[in-house]
């Protein structure tokens, strides 16, 4: 009997998704998913919409001076973003 080489059960998901082509969209849903989470909750209240397409994150305020604010640490919340997510999904983000 020959013995096949045994892989992590992680290691199999990541290779099955990226040969269906889920990958990206599963790394999408967790960075619209994690904004919450990684802005905290007084951002959050403010957050009406979160959205995601071609690597550029969209997010509808409801405060302009929030958005201001924002808007000068774009980098550092890309950057946080991809981090939580493990992957170089986000490459800017919109405020609308």
């Amino acid at each position: 009997m020959q013995r096949v080489k045994s892989l992590p059960l992680g290691q199999i998901l990541r290779q099955f998704l990226r040969e269906e082509g889920l990958e990206t969209p599963l790394n999408e849903y967790r960075a619209v998913s994690c904004w919450n989470e990684v802005m905290g909750e007084m951002v959050a209240r403010y957050t009406t919409n979160v959205t995601i397409r071609n690597g550029i994150l969209y997010v509808s305020l409801r405060n302009p001076s929030l958005r201001q604010n924002l808007l000068m640490n774009r980098s550092q919340i890309v950057q946080k973003i991809n981090a939580h997510v493990g992957a170089q999904i986000v490459q800017n983000i919109v405020f609308k």
